[in-house]
């Protein structure tokens, strides 16, 4: 049958660029009359005209069946979820069928029927006349309705299976979600256009193939011909300054209008150009999701997404792993990113069976792969927006990728071809890795890569550009290594950057999770959390991952010396005079003078504010903002920002000590009070409290889980610590000597505790490792509670957002104030998360805390091991008690969920060491 046929489809009419035309157009979006199979191999009755569908449901089109109660959605990253067997599928394959009757307008004639997007095999009647099928989810497919149109009521039918031959082709790290879930139109345009828009040398060049004329009024460009070709004063198309000119092809019977953007994508000496200069790609991976409607959609969200990467300094796009909604990519163009186009393919399951039977190198597959390739490019051959065409991701090797990218170099020469699963780049133009370490980046910067075995092949592969199409990996807490890998990025001019994954956590809402990830819909075969891996939430509320990024990705680099501040440009393709440029000083916080600085378009130096004024610690900030409105962002948003220290003045904590005194089971020292047997702090000026006692463990993040940092922590047991005091000894100062150790281990930590009271309860914990420790520590600090009726603090230090050694490059140095409940980072796995770094103090509202210098901060309303135990948000319930992490250091967080793990210089070892902290009333 047609679902194990390798033809990609029957009826097609040649794909064409989607275009916006004035020829009459019948939108088909909309409620549509449902029916789901539990299997194929139903009757095909139902695309009558006359059948009655009264008892079907209504669904929503544009949308996924299992998102409306019609089954459920299944996640896999790689694994495929029926039997490799290609092209065979099993037999309990979910089908949908649709229905929707429409009024032709009177006087209609002819017309294609579009359908923009349907997953995985879809076939259509019109008015009980069988005009085809397709397959290839994500790339458009038109038929001609013309000859079966009849005045007034029309029925259109279309039969979606979930499971087909084509399905092998799209194992992209998502959501199984069968259903038409892109547009349904009747149009009666039937024009197509190629537009050649390039720049050089300070002027555009211009022509077109296709039928009729072309005109651009801003440029005087009236009647062009197809294949004319003319130079025209015309400013070029970047992502910085993304110039479009208004055209119109008239046709006969329509005129389309254009968005044309003059640019060149080029490549010389190993370096990416656009329009000549070197293009640096600060890029994400998308994925098109939303936390209701799956891949369904709306242009509103899209638009959302673009002006989100925009403000957070994205310049670049790779449509992972398909094309996306074609609207997007007039976003792009409009409000400015380059965008990496990808096919509709991946194979990655394959890979589990050793490569055997994988249809990117299965002849049988050579004509689905070249159809699915062939509507991409024709499809979106007009955006400027669109520099590269990606063959694909994570398909492993094989001949069907020459027969791609030959057709692609004779379509479309202007632009380079990107392919990441070949190491060899036969068939590519740019050199593309994942989650590639820094070391191998840098090597790859400095041409020192690993060679080809083929010699001849190692040279042309050494002439290419480097990027990383997957980098990064922003699952749960982080990712670390960011600034790391921008600095090389920087440094090396063959490395064109690279592409974070990925853009949004794909958390389906849930009524018992809230965000559902794999597993959460009882599917046998899962990857769990997996799918919960971006820089936005699945609410669209950006993570502290992609705060990070917006810093590593500042167009604008501060440089601060004796006196002054130099501002260096970092735009590619634009000077300053977009923005404005912010100088304040603060002390301990709290700002005491700002003012402007005038800086040259260029970039320069500038003086900056001196360092007298009142006693504390002095910062001087400047910021660069918007000068005017963009298109993306209002006047005054925040672009860049660097801080520099004027003046520190450290804590003093030496006072003369007041006398401990012993009474009955407590040894007091004002109003507060130690357990005499056990030394153990139990009221801190009037509270009842917990501790401080020492802590070495952090509930994992998904990076210390992949990573296997969780499992090895769990073997030392680190999480089960035991505490034996071994004196309690009272003189001008209370030493309590303890041993902190895990069972089943001769590991441990002598920790000995040093207080002393003036008015204020000053410890000093010194902490000496005994044993072999040779694996990274999570974390070395204390932990205490504290009563529910704590619930704000305000701190001085790193902030507003979280921190850990190799991340937090988004906070900056100030006086912050968040309740409890804003402390915590709401991932969707919950884990380790809310570290505040470098606090100078923190005022709890009853009493302060102050480092000797520094320390971390973490306060939460739920324990470490309720924290560890849960896996999704509302398993999180708030207990009676306020649980503060006072902490000398942490262990790094990197991206070991996928790519490497920690750096060295992140990692933290157990080792002598002291945390001094004081707390004083407030």
């Amino acid at each position: 049958m047609d679902l194990e046929s390798f033809r990609p489809g029957s009826g097609l009419l040649e794909p064409r660029a989607a275009l916006r035309s004035d020829a009459p157009a019948i939108d088909l979006n909309g409620t549509w009359r449902f029916r789901l199979s539990p299997v194929a191999g139903v009757p095909d009755d139902f695309a009558r005209p006359d059948y009655d569908d009264a008892g079907w449901h209504d669904l929503p089109v544009p949308s996924h069946w299992p998102l409306h109660g019609h089954g459920a959605p299944a996640y896999t990253n790689v694994s495929y979820p029926f039997p490799v067997d290609p092209p065979h599928v099993p037999g309990e394959n979910p089908t949908g069928d649709y229905r929707r009757a429409f009024d032709l307008p009177e006087g209609w004639t002819g017309g294609r029927l579009r359908f923009d997007g349907a997953e995985s095999f879809a076939r259509v009647w019109l008015n009980g006349h069988e005009l085809g099928f397709w397959t290839g989810s994500r790339v458009p497919a038109e038929f001609d309705a013309g000859p079966w149109l009849q005045p007034g009521r029309n029925v259109l039918a279309v039969r979606v299976h979930q499971w087909s031959a084509a399905s092998y082709l799209e194992d992209q790290d998502m959501w199984w979600l069968p259903g038409i879930f892109r547009d349904v139109t009747l149009t009666r345009s039937t024009a197509d256009v190629f537009v050649h828009a390039s720049y050089a040398d300070g002027r555009g060049t211009l022509r077109f193939d296709g039928e009729g004329t072309l005109s651009v009024p801003e440029l005087g460009v009236a009647g062009l011909e197809p294949g004319a070709e003319i130079t025209v004063e015309a400013e070029p198309w970047t992502a910085e300054t993304p110039r479009l000119y208004d055209a119109v092809l008239a046709c006969p019977g329509e005129a389309v209008h254009l968005r044309v953007g003059f640019r060149t994508i080029s490549i010389a000496d190993g370096v990416l150009l656009a329009n000549g200069r070197p293009l640096l790609l600060k890029g994400v991976n998308r994925h098109e999701f939303h936390p209701r409607h799956g891949r369904a959609v709306t242009y509103e969200t899209m638009r959302e997404d673009v002006l989100l990467m925009k403000r957070h300094n994205v310049n670049a796009v790779r449509t992972s792993h398909y094309p996306p909604h074609p609207a997007f990519l007039d976003l792009c163009d409009e409000l400015g990113l380059w965008v990496i186009d990808e096919c509709d393919l991946e194979t990655h399951g394959f890979g589990q069976v050793g490569w055997y039977g994988n249809p990117t190198d299965d002849p049988r597959y050579a004509d689905a792969l070249l159809d699915r390739m062939r509507r991409m490019v024709e499809r979106d051959k007009n955006h400027p927006s669109v520099i590269m065409w990606s063959l694909g991701n994570e398909a492993g090797v094989g001949r069907n990728l020459a027969v791609m990218s030959a057709w692609t170099r004779e379509r479309d020469p202007s632009r380079p071809l990107h392919y990441e699963g070949d190491r060899s780049c036969a068939h590519t133009d740019v050199y593309s890795r994942m989650y590639a370490s820094h070391a191998e980046v840098e090597a790859i910067g400095r041409y020192e890569e690993e060679a080809l075995d083929d010699p001849g092949q190692d040279a042309r592969r050494r002439a290419m550009p480097f990027l990383q199409c997957e980098y990064a990996h922003a699952m749960g807490n982080g990712p670390g290594g960011l600034a790391e890998y921008q600095e090389l990025f920087e440094r090396y001019p063959r490395l064109a950057g690279g592409f974070v994954w990925e853009w949004i956590d794909h958390g389906l809402e849930h009524p018992d999770h809230e965000y559902a990830y794999g597993g959460d819909y009882g599917e046998p075969v899962h990857d769990s959390n997996f799918v919960i891996d971006g820089l936005v939430f699945p609410d669209r509320t950006p993570s502290p991952g992609l705060l990070d990024l917006k810093k590593v990705f500042e167009p604008v680099r501060f440089e601060f010396g004796d006196g002054v501040v130099r501002i260096v440009n970092g735009h590619g393709f634009r000077d300053l005079s977009h923005l404005e440029f912010v100088a304040s000083v603060e002390v301990e916080g709290e700002t005491v003078a700002e003012h402007r600085l005038d800086v040259p378009a260029g970039g320069g130096e500038c003086k900056v504010p001196g360092a007298s004024g009142p006693d504390g610690e002095r910062w001087l900030t400047v910021r660069a903002v918007l000068a005017r409105d963009e298109p993306w962002a209002r006047a005054g948003h925040e672009v860049a920002w660097g801080q520099a220290l004027l003046v520190r003045h450290p804590a003093r904590f030496e006072r003369p000590a007041a006398a401990l005194v012993r009474g009955g089971s407590e040894i007091t020292a004002g109003d507060c009070a130690f357990d005499a047997a056990s030394g153990r702090l139990v009221r801190l000026f009037g509270i009842d409290v917990e501790g401080p006692r020492l802590d070495l463990w952090r509930p994992p993040t998904d990076n210390d889980r992949y990573g296997g940092l969780e499992g090895a922590w769990r073997g030392l047991g680190l999480h089960r610590l035991t505490h034996r005091v071994d004196a309690v000894e009272q003189g001008d100062e209370l030493t309590v000597r303890t041993r902190v150790a895990p069972a089943a281990t001769d590991h441990g930590i002598r920790a000995t505790y040093r207080w002393t009271f003036d008015g204020g309860l000053r410890l000093l914990l010194d902490i000496e490792p005994t044993g072999d420790w040779s694996d990274p520590i999570p974390r070395l600090g204390v932990t205490m509670s504290l009563p529910r009726t704590f619930d704000r603090v305000t701190w001085f230090g790193m902030g507003p957002g979280e921190a850990y050694p190799d991340t937090g490059l988004a906070a900056r140095v100030g006086r912050w104030s968040a309740t409890i409940d804003e402390l915590q980072t709401p991932y969707v796995q919950p884990q380790e998360n809310g570290h505040r770094a470098e606090v100078r103090w923190a005022d709890l509202g009853g009493f302060r805390v102050t480092g000797d210098p520094v320390f971390g901060m973490t306060a939460r309303p739920w324990s470490n091991d309720a924290l560890t135990r849960a896996r999704h948000r509302p398993d999180l319930v708030a207990d009676d008690r306020v649980h503060l992490h006072l902490d000398l250091a942490h262990q790094g967080v990197g991206t070991a969920t996928c790519g490497p793990g920690v750096l060295p210089a992140y990692e933290l070892r157990a080792r002598r060491s002291t945390l001094r902290i004081r707390f004083d009333r407030t």
